[in-house]
Protein backbone atom coordinates (compact mmCIF):
# COMPACT_ATOMS: atom_id res chain seq x y z
CA UNK A 1 0.00 0.00 0.00
CA UNK A 2 1.35 3.36 -0.54
CA UNK A 3 -1.25 6.24 0.54
CA UNK A 4 0.07 7.40 3.70
CA UNK A 5 -2.35 6.19 6.89
CA UNK A 6 -2.17 9.47 8.78
CA UNK A 7 -2.89 8.72 12.47
CA UNK A 8 -3.51 10.58 16.05
CA UNK A 9 -2.35 9.37 19.24
CA UNK A 10 -4.23 9.96 22.20
CA UNK A 11 -2.58 9.39 25.74
CA UNK A 12 0.66 9.10 23.61
CA UNK A 13 2.97 8.39 26.70
CA UNK A 14 6.08 8.41 25.55
CA UNK A 15 5.17 6.86 21.97
CA UNK A 16 4.58 3.38 22.37
CA UNK A 17 2.05 3.57 19.55
CA UNK A 18 3.67 5.56 17.21
CA UNK A 19 7.24 3.50 17.28
CA UNK A 20 5.31 0.29 16.56
CA UNK A 21 3.19 1.44 13.48
CA UNK A 22 6.06 3.95 12.12
CA UNK A 23 9.14 2.32 13.23
CA UNK A 24 11.95 4.60 14.20
CA UNK A 25 15.60 4.90 12.60
CA UNK A 26 19.03 6.83 14.85
CA UNK A 27 22.23 5.51 12.94
CA UNK A 28 24.11 7.11 15.75
CA UNK A 29 22.14 5.01 18.39
CA UNK A 30 22.18 1.80 16.70
CA UNK A 31 18.33 1.87 16.20
CA UNK A 32 16.62 0.55 13.53
CA UNK A 33 12.63 -0.22 14.02
CA UNK A 34 11.15 -1.28 10.62
CA UNK A 35 7.60 0.23 10.02
CA UNK A 36 4.34 -1.79 9.95
CA UNK A 37 3.17 0.12 7.01
CA UNK A 38 2.88 3.89 5.50
CA UNK A 39 1.53 5.27 8.66
CA UNK A 40 2.50 9.04 9.61
CA UNK A 41 1.77 10.39 13.41
CA UNK A 42 0.67 13.94 12.72
CA UNK A 43 -0.97 14.75 16.13
CA UNK A 44 -0.77 13.30 19.66
CA UNK A 45 -1.76 14.52 23.15
CA UNK A 46 0.32 13.74 26.36
CA UNK A 47 -0.46 15.14 29.53
CA UNK A 48 0.14 13.75 33.40
CA UNK A 49 -2.36 14.92 35.80
CA UNK A 50 -2.30 17.09 37.90
CA UNK A 51 -0.45 18.92 35.10
CA UNK A 52 2.65 20.52 36.89
CA UNK A 53 5.55 20.64 34.88
CA UNK A 54 7.20 18.52 36.65
CA UNK A 55 4.82 15.08 35.97
CA UNK A 56 5.16 16.13 32.00
CA UNK A 57 8.61 13.92 31.97
CA UNK A 58 6.58 11.75 29.21
CA UNK A 59 5.88 14.71 27.24
CA UNK A 60 9.45 15.89 27.22
CA UNK A 61 10.61 12.35 26.19
CA UNK A 62 8.51 12.02 23.07
CA UNK A 63 9.54 15.44 22.01
CA UNK A 64 12.96 14.50 22.55
CA UNK A 65 12.63 11.55 20.07
CA UNK A 66 10.07 13.08 17.45
CA UNK A 67 11.01 16.94 17.43
CA UNK A 68 9.37 20.12 19.11
CA UNK A 69 5.67 20.46 19.01
CA UNK A 70 5.12 17.08 18.22
CA UNK A 71 2.86 16.25 20.98
CA UNK A 72 -0.04 18.70 22.70
CA UNK A 73 0.96 18.15 26.40
CA UNK A 74 -2.65 19.68 27.39
CA UNK A 75 -5.50 17.90 29.18
CA UNK A 76 -7.40 16.34 26.18
CA UNK A 77 -10.32 17.45 27.81
CA UNK A 78 -9.74 20.80 27.78
CA UNK A 79 -8.07 20.42 23.73
CA UNK A 80 -11.18 19.12 22.48
CA UNK A 81 -13.38 21.74 24.34
CA UNK A 82 -11.12 24.54 22.50
CA UNK A 83 -11.74 23.08 19.22
CA UNK A 84 -15.01 23.05 19.79
CA UNK A 85 -14.89 26.85 20.27
CA UNK A 86 -13.21 27.22 17.70
CA UNK A 87 -9.78 27.85 19.51
CA UNK A 88 -7.44 25.01 18.11
CA UNK A 89 -7.42 23.18 15.21
CA UNK A 90 -7.04 19.65 15.18
CA UNK A 91 -6.36 17.82 12.22
CA UNK A 92 -8.14 15.47 10.09
CA UNK A 93 -6.72 12.17 10.66
CA UNK A 94 -7.41 8.24 8.88
CA UNK A 95 -6.37 6.43 12.37
CA UNK A 96 -6.92 7.06 15.95
CA UNK A 97 -4.89 5.14 18.44
CA UNK A 98 -4.31 5.00 21.89
CA UNK A 99 -4.38 3.56 25.73
CA UNK A 100 -6.49 4.31 28.20
CA UNK A 101 -7.08 3.34 31.76
CA UNK A 102 -9.85 1.47 33.36
CA UNK A 103 -12.57 3.71 34.66
CA UNK A 104 -16.18 4.33 35.32
CA UNK A 105 -18.05 4.06 32.13
CA UNK A 106 -20.89 4.95 32.93
CA UNK A 107 -23.35 7.44 30.90
CA UNK A 108 -25.49 10.06 32.59
CA UNK A 109 -27.60 11.20 29.71
CA UNK A 110 -28.97 9.31 26.85
CA UNK A 111 -28.03 9.38 23.12
CA UNK A 112 -31.42 11.40 21.97
CA UNK A 113 -31.53 14.00 24.11
CA UNK A 114 -30.11 17.25 23.10
CA UNK A 115 -26.26 17.35 23.24
CA UNK A 116 -26.23 13.83 22.95
CA UNK A 117 -24.45 11.05 25.39
CA UNK A 118 -22.82 12.05 28.72
CA UNK A 119 -20.57 10.46 30.72
CA UNK A 120 -18.69 10.71 33.99
CA UNK A 121 -15.99 13.74 34.27
CA UNK A 122 -12.53 12.68 33.96
CA UNK A 123 -13.18 9.45 32.26
CA UNK A 124 -10.90 9.33 29.40
CA UNK A 125 -13.48 7.05 27.14
CA UNK A 126 -15.40 9.91 26.41
CA UNK A 127 -12.72 11.97 25.53
CA UNK A 128 -12.06 9.65 23.10
CA UNK A 129 -15.33 9.37 21.69
CA UNK A 130 -15.42 12.93 21.61
CA UNK A 131 -12.50 12.88 19.56
CA UNK A 132 -13.91 10.46 17.19
CA UNK A 133 -16.93 12.20 16.44
CA UNK A 134 -15.41 15.37 15.88
CA UNK A 135 -13.64 13.71 13.14
CA UNK A 136 -16.35 11.97 11.71
CA UNK A 137 -18.41 15.43 11.53
CA UNK A 138 -15.10 17.32 9.99
CA UNK A 139 -15.88 14.52 7.12
CA UNK A 140 -17.26 11.23 7.17
CA UNK A 141 -14.06 9.65 5.69
CA UNK A 142 -11.92 10.84 8.96
CA UNK A 143 -10.92 8.08 11.12
CA UNK A 144 -11.71 4.81 9.34
CA UNK A 145 -9.31 3.01 11.85
CA UNK A 146 -9.41 2.93 15.36
CA UNK A 147 -6.62 1.18 18.06
CA UNK A 148 -7.12 0.57 21.77
CA UNK A 149 -5.41 -1.25 24.16
CA UNK A 150 -6.65 -1.51 27.76
CA UNK A 151 -6.56 -3.91 30.75
CA UNK A 152 -7.95 -6.66 30.27
CA UNK A 153 -10.86 -6.13 33.34
CA UNK A 154 -12.50 -4.30 30.94
CA UNK A 155 -14.23 -7.24 29.44
CA UNK A 156 -16.05 -8.06 32.75
CA UNK A 157 -16.12 -4.45 35.00
CA UNK A 158 -17.48 -3.48 37.12
CA UNK A 159 -17.85 -5.95 39.65
CA UNK A 160 -21.30 -4.95 40.28
CA UNK A 161 -22.26 -5.65 36.53
CA UNK A 162 -19.75 -7.51 34.49
CA UNK A 163 -19.53 -6.61 31.30
CA UNK A 164 -21.43 -3.30 31.48
CA UNK A 165 -18.44 -0.86 30.64
CA UNK A 166 -17.21 -2.73 27.34
CA UNK A 167 -21.08 -3.43 26.03
CA UNK A 168 -20.57 0.83 26.54
CA UNK A 169 -18.17 1.41 24.61
CA UNK A 170 -19.23 -1.56 22.04
CA UNK A 171 -22.37 0.64 22.14
CA UNK A 172 -20.34 4.19 21.48
CA UNK A 173 -18.87 2.43 18.16
CA UNK A 174 -21.52 1.10 16.60
CA UNK A 175 -23.29 4.27 17.19
CA UNK A 176 -20.72 5.95 15.45
CA UNK A 177 -20.81 3.20 12.59
CA UNK A 178 -17.75 1.19 13.54
CA UNK A 179 -17.55 -2.69 13.58
CA UNK A 180 -15.01 -3.79 16.18
CA UNK A 181 -12.62 -6.76 16.47
CA UNK A 182 -10.90 -7.52 19.98
CA UNK A 183 -8.40 -10.31 21.50
CA UNK A 184 -7.07 -10.12 24.84
CA UNK A 185 -3.41 -10.41 23.86
CA UNK A 186 -0.72 -11.99 26.78
CA UNK A 187 2.41 -11.00 24.90
CA UNK A 188 4.83 -13.87 26.05
CA UNK A 189 2.47 -16.17 24.04
CA UNK A 190 3.36 -14.47 20.92
CA UNK A 191 7.24 -14.68 21.59
CA UNK A 192 7.77 -11.08 23.52
CA UNK A 193 9.73 -11.44 26.82
CA UNK A 194 7.07 -9.90 29.11
CA UNK A 195 3.76 -11.67 30.38
CA UNK A 196 1.81 -8.46 29.75
CA UNK A 197 -1.88 -9.19 29.22
CA UNK A 198 -4.24 -6.66 27.65
CA UNK A 199 -7.15 -6.29 25.46
CA UNK A 200 -7.05 -4.69 21.62
CA UNK A 201 -9.55 -3.34 20.24
CA UNK A 202 -9.80 -2.47 16.41
CA UNK A 203 -12.59 -0.54 15.01
CA UNK A 204 -13.17 0.24 11.21
CA UNK A 205 -15.76 2.26 9.66
CA UNK A 206 -17.40 2.57 5.85
CA UNK A 207 -17.33 -0.85 5.88
CA UNK A 208 -19.08 -4.61 5.74
CA UNK A 209 -17.76 -7.18 7.45
CA UNK A 210 -18.82 -11.25 7.62
CA UNK A 211 -18.24 -12.67 10.82
CA UNK A 212 -17.27 -16.11 9.71
CA UNK A 213 -14.86 -14.44 7.47
CA UNK A 214 -13.74 -12.39 10.19
CA UNK A 215 -13.18 -14.70 12.50
CA UNK A 216 -10.51 -16.27 10.87
CA UNK A 217 -9.03 -14.18 8.36
CA UNK A 218 -9.80 -9.99 10.16
CA UNK A 219 -7.02 -7.98 11.17
CA UNK A 220 -6.40 -9.18 14.51
CA UNK A 221 -6.82 -13.13 13.44
CA UNK A 222 -3.64 -12.51 10.87
CA UNK A 223 -1.76 -10.17 13.30
CA UNK A 224 -2.32 -12.92 16.23
CA UNK A 225 -3.76 -16.21 14.93
CA UNK A 226 -5.59 -18.43 17.01
CA UNK A 227 -7.88 -21.40 17.29
CA UNK A 228 -11.35 -20.78 19.08
CA UNK A 229 -11.86 -23.37 21.56
CA UNK A 230 -15.76 -22.77 22.63
CA UNK A 231 -19.10 -22.06 20.78
CA UNK A 232 -19.73 -18.51 19.61
CA UNK A 233 -22.16 -16.45 21.62
CA UNK A 234 -24.30 -13.98 20.40
CA UNK A 235 -25.14 -10.99 22.33
CA UNK A 236 -27.06 -7.77 21.37
CA UNK A 237 -25.37 -4.30 22.40
CA UNK A 238 -27.81 -1.79 22.83
CA UNK A 239 -28.10 1.07 20.28
CA UNK A 240 -28.05 3.55 22.88
CA UNK A 241 -24.64 3.44 25.64
CA UNK A 242 -27.09 4.90 28.35
CA UNK A 243 -29.46 1.44 27.87
CA UNK A 244 -26.16 -0.20 28.36
CA UNK A 245 -25.01 1.79 31.46
CA UNK A 246 -28.87 1.31 32.98
CA UNK A 247 -29.47 -2.23 31.99
CA UNK A 248 -26.88 -4.50 30.55
CA UNK A 249 -26.37 -7.95 32.12
CA UNK A 250 -28.69 -6.89 34.98
CA UNK A 251 -29.62 -10.40 35.13
CA UNK A 252 -26.13 -11.98 35.27
CA UNK A 253 -24.47 -9.56 36.93
CA UNK A 254 -21.78 -11.47 38.67
CA UNK A 255 -20.32 -13.41 34.73
CA UNK A 256 -19.34 -11.04 32.03
CA UNK A 257 -20.80 -11.96 28.48
CA UNK A 258 -17.72 -11.29 26.66
CA UNK A 259 -15.08 -14.18 26.12
CA UNK A 260 -11.24 -13.14 25.25
CA UNK A 261 -12.22 -12.82 21.66
CA UNK A 262 -15.00 -10.92 19.84
CA UNK A 263 -16.40 -9.36 16.48
CA UNK A 264 -18.85 -6.46 16.50
CA UNK A 265 -21.11 -6.10 13.58
CA UNK A 266 -24.01 -3.86 13.37
CA UNK A 267 -25.15 -4.07 17.52
CA UNK A 268 -24.15 -7.51 17.36
CA UNK A 269 -21.38 -8.72 18.89
CA UNK A 270 -20.28 -13.02 18.39
CA UNK A 271 -17.58 -13.79 21.29
CA UNK A 272 -15.78 -17.06 21.89
CA UNK A 273 -12.77 -17.70 23.87
CA UNK A 274 -9.17 -18.85 21.43
CA UNK A 275 -5.98 -20.27 22.30
CA UNK A 276 -2.96 -19.13 21.07
CA UNK A 277 -1.37 -20.34 18.11
CA UNK A 278 2.19 -19.79 17.86
CA UNK A 279 5.33 -21.38 16.28
CA UNK A 280 7.87 -18.86 16.60
CA UNK A 281 10.92 -17.97 18.96
CA UNK A 282 9.74 -17.07 22.32
CA UNK A 283 11.84 -14.88 24.42
CA UNK A 284 12.85 -14.66 27.74
CA UNK A 285 13.81 -11.97 30.82
CA UNK A 286 17.57 -13.42 30.22
CA UNK A 287 17.40 -11.64 26.16
CA UNK A 288 16.96 -8.09 27.42
CA UNK A 289 19.53 -7.60 30.29
CA UNK A 290 22.39 -5.30 29.35
CA UNK A 291 26.05 -5.59 30.12
CA UNK A 292 26.65 -5.99 33.59
CA UNK A 293 29.56 -4.01 34.06
CA UNK A 294 26.97 -1.09 33.00
CA UNK A 295 24.69 -1.57 36.22
CA UNK A 296 25.34 0.85 38.59
CA UNK A 297 25.76 -0.66 42.52
CA UNK A 298 22.35 0.97 44.11
CA UNK A 299 20.51 -1.72 41.93
CA UNK A 300 21.97 -4.51 43.76
CA UNK A 301 20.47 -5.52 46.66
CA UNK A 302 22.70 -5.68 49.97
CA UNK A 303 23.17 -8.46 52.52
CA UNK A 304 21.15 -6.44 54.67
CA UNK A 305 18.26 -5.32 52.40
CA UNK A 306 17.86 -9.53 51.26
CA UNK A 307 16.19 -10.54 54.38
CA UNK A 308 13.14 -7.71 53.40
CA UNK A 309 13.02 -8.97 49.60
CA UNK A 310 12.94 -12.40 50.59
CA UNK A 311 9.67 -11.62 53.47
CA UNK A 312 7.76 -9.69 50.70
CA UNK A 313 8.02 -12.07 48.45
CA UNK A 314 7.88 -15.59 50.24
CA UNK A 315 4.48 -17.21 51.27
CA UNK A 316 2.60 -15.78 54.36
CA UNK A 317 -0.25 -16.93 56.73
CA UNK A 318 0.01 -14.64 59.90
CA UNK A 319 -2.28 -12.33 62.06
CA UNK A 320 -2.61 -8.57 61.35
CA UNK A 321 -4.48 -5.69 63.02
CA UNK A 322 -6.26 -2.97 61.30
CA UNK A 323 -4.15 -0.20 62.63
CA UNK A 324 -7.67 2.29 62.34
CA UNK A 325 -10.14 -0.14 63.68
CA UNK A 326 -8.14 -2.46 65.86
CA UNK A 327 -9.77 -5.08 64.27
CA UNK A 328 -7.70 -8.86 64.25
CA UNK A 329 -7.35 -10.80 61.13
CA UNK A 330 -5.33 -13.42 59.34
CA UNK A 331 -3.41 -12.48 55.92
CA UNK A 332 -2.44 -15.19 53.48
CA UNK A 333 -0.81 -14.85 50.04
CA UNK A 334 1.41 -17.40 48.41
CA UNK A 335 5.08 -17.34 47.25
CA UNK A 336 6.05 -15.82 44.48
CA UNK A 337 9.69 -16.54 42.55
CA UNK A 338 12.50 -15.22 44.01
CA UNK A 339 14.42 -13.87 42.33
CA UNK A 340 12.91 -14.02 38.70
CA UNK A 341 13.72 -16.76 36.57
CA UNK A 342 15.76 -15.83 33.39
CA UNK A 343 14.82 -18.61 31.18
CA UNK A 344 11.36 -17.33 31.40
CA UNK A 345 9.56 -14.10 30.33
CA UNK A 346 9.20 -11.93 32.94
CA UNK A 347 6.62 -10.48 34.59
CA UNK A 348 3.87 -7.45 33.96
CA UNK A 349 6.13 -4.24 34.27
CA UNK A 350 4.21 -2.11 37.16
CA UNK A 351 4.35 1.83 37.43
CA UNK A 352 6.26 0.93 40.82
CA UNK A 353 8.98 -1.16 39.31
CA UNK A 354 11.82 2.28 40.31
CA UNK A 355 13.32 2.68 43.33
CA UNK A 356 15.16 0.90 46.03
CA UNK A 357 12.46 0.27 48.51
CA UNK A 358 11.68 -3.72 49.00
CA UNK A 359 8.49 -4.61 47.14
CA UNK A 360 6.70 -7.71 46.52
CA UNK A 361 6.23 -6.90 42.94
CA UNK A 362 9.31 -5.26 41.52
CA UNK A 363 11.64 -7.61 39.75
CA UNK A 364 14.57 -8.96 41.25
CA UNK A 365 17.07 -11.35 39.20
CA UNK A 366 20.86 -13.29 40.36
CA UNK A 367 23.45 -12.40 37.69
CA UNK A 368 26.59 -13.76 38.83
CA UNK A 369 25.77 -14.49 42.45
CA UNK A 370 24.42 -11.26 42.88
CA UNK A 371 20.73 -10.25 43.36
CA UNK A 372 20.00 -6.76 41.90
CA UNK A 373 16.67 -5.02 40.43
CA UNK A 374 15.99 -4.22 36.91
CA UNK A 375 17.68 -1.15 35.19
CA UNK A 376 15.70 1.17 33.31
CA UNK A 377 17.35 -0.20 29.82
CA UNK A 378 16.04 -3.19 30.30
CA UNK A 379 12.80 -2.01 31.13
CA UNK A 380 12.87 -0.18 27.85
CA UNK A 381 13.65 -3.56 26.29
CA UNK A 382 10.91 -5.46 28.15
CA UNK A 383 8.14 -3.34 26.27
CA UNK A 384 9.88 -3.40 22.90
CA UNK A 385 11.78 -0.21 22.95
CA UNK A 386 14.97 0.63 21.97
CA UNK A 387 17.75 0.75 24.50
CA UNK A 388 17.30 4.13 26.13
CA UNK A 389 14.65 5.27 24.86
CA UNK A 390 13.14 6.79 28.16
CA UNK A 391 16.85 8.41 28.66
CA UNK A 392 16.33 11.75 28.09
CA UNK A 393 17.07 13.60 31.68
CA UNK A 394 14.31 12.16 33.68
CA UNK A 395 14.52 10.00 37.10
CA UNK A 396 14.96 6.80 37.02
CA UNK A 397 11.96 6.03 38.69
CA UNK A 398 10.10 8.28 36.23
CA UNK A 399 11.87 5.85 33.25
CA UNK A 400 9.92 3.26 35.24
CA UNK A 401 7.15 4.29 35.38
CA UNK A 402 6.79 5.71 32.55
CA UNK A 403 7.26 1.86 30.88
CA UNK A 404 5.07 0.51 33.53
CA UNK A 405 2.48 2.36 31.84
CA UNK A 406 3.32 1.61 27.89
CA UNK A 407 2.80 -0.66 25.61
CA UNK A 408 4.47 -3.72 23.97
CA UNK A 409 5.50 -1.85 20.71
CA UNK A 410 5.64 -5.05 18.85
CA UNK A 411 1.99 -5.67 19.18
CA UNK A 412 0.69 -2.95 17.69
CA UNK A 413 3.32 -3.13 15.19
CA UNK A 414 1.75 -6.50 14.30
CA UNK A 415 -1.65 -5.59 14.26
CA UNK A 416 -0.60 -2.32 11.80
CA UNK A 417 1.28 -4.67 9.47
CA UNK A 418 -1.82 -6.90 9.22
CA UNK A 419 -3.97 -3.84 8.26
CA UNK A 420 -1.52 -2.78 5.93
CA UNK A 421 -1.31 -6.18 4.06
CA UNK A 422 -5.34 -6.24 3.92
CA UNK A 423 -5.17 -2.81 1.98
CA UNK A 424 -2.69 -3.80 -0.47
Amino acid sequence: MSNTITVAELFAGVGGFRLGLEGYFDQAKGWNMPSAGPYKTIWANQWEPPGTPARQFAARCYEAHFGEKSVVNADINQVINEYEQGNRDIPSVDMVVGGFPCQDYSVARPLSQAGGIEGKKGVLWWDIYRFLDLQIKKDAHNARWVLLENVDRLLKSPASRRGRDFAIILSCLAALGYCVEWRVINSAEYGFAQRRKRVYLFAERLTTWDCKQRMHTGVMARAFPYEPVSTVTTVSIPTDPYEASECFNSEHAKVSVFADTGIMIGNTVYTFKAETWFEGVKKTLGDVLVDENSVPEQFYISNEQLPRWQYLKGSKSEQRVNKKTGFAYRYSEGSMAFPDLLTNPSRTILTGEGGSSASRFKHIIQVEGRYRRLVPDELDRLQGFPTGWTNTGMSDNNRAFCMGNALVTGIPYRIGKALAESLE
